[in-house]
Parts: C-alpha cells; structure tokens; sequence
C-alpha cells in the first residue's frame, strides 16, 4: 500500500488537492467566505446519508444578470479516504468572483459500496443541479466539473460516460435528467485502471477495493471503471494536468487519455507538470490556464490555453 505525505497529513491512497484555481481576492480567505453563501448537506439521493450529499456555493454580488453556471468540485483520496468539505477552498475564488456557483459533491466510498456506486452518486449529483437551477439560479446548460485523482477518474467518467445507461443508477429525484457535463478539468486521475500495473494490482490497492477484487481477477469489471474505455465524439472538452514524475497515477494514464480523445475529434488538453508528483501544484501559471479554459467553455470566452510544460514550482513526492 503507497502512503503519502502532504501538509502535514498522512493520506493513504490518491491524494492531494491543487491550491485555488484563480487569485484570492482582496482581503484573504475571511473576505473571500463573507462574499460566498454556503447551502450545506443537500441530499441529492432522497436519503440522509451524508456521503449523498451536497455543498453549494452561491456568490452574494453575482456578476451576472441571469443564471451562473456551476463548477462541481469532485474529492480525491483512492475512493475511500477524503471529503466534500475540500471543495470550498478549492472553488471560493472562483465563486468569490461573482462569475460563478459551486458545488462540492460527496459520494460512497469503498468501505461502504463498490464500484459502480460511486459514478451513480456523482450522476445523480449532477442531475439534482439540474433539478434545482431555477431554485438557485443555475445555469443547468453550464456545468463545469473539477476533480483531483480518485475524483479526476470520476470526473473523467462523467465527461466520457455521457449516456450510458448502465451507469446512471437510479437515484434521487431527477433520474430523467440528463448527467451530462459541458468541461472536464482532470488533476492526475486513473483512465485505465487495467494498465495501471505494480503496487495498483494488488489485493489491497485502491483499485481492488473499488472493484471488489484485484484488477487481474476482475479485467472486465476494471474495463468498465475506466474513462478510456466510453470515449466518443460528443464527449465535451477536457483539461487534464498531470505531474511526469507522479508516483501514484502513472503520467501516461493522462497521455494516453488525451490521444483517445483527440482520435474521436474531442477537444483534450494535457498540462504537464515537470518532475511534478501526485499534485501539490502550487504555481500561479497553471492557476491562470485553468481559468482560461473555464472562461472558453462556461462564458465563451476566447482565450489562448497555453499547453507548454510547467516546472514544478517546489520538490514534488
């Protein structure tokens, strides 16, 4: 089993959450929380399991006349470490902004329920946004979702499982909705699960707790969890940004990706961060592109996305 090390924390698994996505406004993190209303533990599910909940990010001054368009933050840590609460530090200067709502999505981990039950709770997540736009005044035809390891594999997996039946679940109220998603931002998710190798086919990895068994016992059942393997052409466009040296998510997992979508005419950008680990990606540079790309796809904007390397900004585990 790999144990990381990150703030201080000792994480097992898939770890760690990049720093804020765009600049902290004037006045810090207390300024940024008093210009943000909080709406917490919404049940997405029709249950009061507090995994199938969600936490929503309304700006108070919002820039726009008429409905926001969401970004959905999806936790990492192996699918069975990690939570929801995460989500605020990494969407408040984006929703601080007034450009933008949030949510931040939990879901069942491994000691709980197994594969496909994870990607159920984010699709029916996703469809409750849409059930409640005009509540909340959400663009239901925006929405952006973000996820780091664990959860860039699950968000990866609603970028690419777009319609697949079997693996919308029926959950909550809103199953005749649709899960789709307009972007995908991938930090250093699994896509392949069958080709990870090493340490991840063993019978206490990761992966062999999400599956129920490991990965060489279960290759069909492995297919079935990897993004890789739903890719088609109305797929919507992906940002993935990945570290060359991360221990934990192979590089190529996001390499390969992106040529299988780019092969089926999806747009699919790859940042690669150079000698960079399993995230810890403290570089105001890659903070700017992830803006742009968010601005192309929610506001139609029309800004360069840079795809040059980036060092990492400090020694990378």
């Amino acid at each position: 089993m790999r144990i990381a090390v990150a703030a201080g924390l000792i994480v097992i698994g898939f770890t760690s959450t990049p720093r804020l996505l765009a600049a902290e406004p004037a006045g810090g993190g207390r300024a940024m929380r008093e210009q943000i209303t909080i709406i917490a533990d919404l049940p997405y599910a029709n249950n009061d399991n507090p995994r199938q909940q969600l936490d929503l990010f309304l700006p108070k001054q919002p820039v726009l006349n008429g409905p926001l368009p969401v970004i959905v933050f999806v936790h990492g840590g192996g699918w069975r470490k990690g939570d929801r609460r995460s989500g605020f530090t990494m969407l408040a200067p984006l929703i601080a902004s007034g450009r933008f709502a949030g949510a931040s999505i939990g879901y069942r981990l491994t000691d709980e329920a197994s594969w496909p039950a994870q990607i159920h709770d984010c699709k029916a997540a996703i469809r409750w946004l849409r059930g409640n736009a005009g509540k909340h005044g959400l663009n239901a035809d925006r929405i952006a979702v973000i996820g780091t390891s664990a959860g860039g594999h699950l968000v990866a997996m609603l970028g690419t499982s777009g319609g697949v039946a079997e693996l919308e679940g029926d959950l909550g109220a809103f199953v005749g909705l649709s899960s789709r998603v307009q972007c995908v931002v991938d930090f250093f998710g699994p896509s392949d699960l069958a080709t990870m190798g090493g340490w991840h086919d063993q019978p206490d990895s990761p992966e062999a707790l999400l599956l129920g068994g490991p990965i060489p016992e279960n290759q069909d059942l492995a297919q079935s969890a990897s993004p890789i393997y739903y890719v088609s052409d109305d797929d919507p466009p992906f940002l993935m940004i990945h570290g060359t040296a991360d221990p934990l998510v192979p590089f190529g997992q996001s390499v390969e990706l992106q040529k299988k979508l780019e092969g089926s005419g999806v747009t699919a950008f790859l940042i690669p961060i150079e000698n960079g680990g399993h995230g810890r990606f403290r570089i105001p540079e890659l903070d700017q592109r992830i803006g742009n790309f968010l601005d192309n796809q929610l506001h139609e904007g029309d800004k360069t996305i840079d795809l040059a390397p980036i060092p990492a900004a400090s020694p990378q585990r």
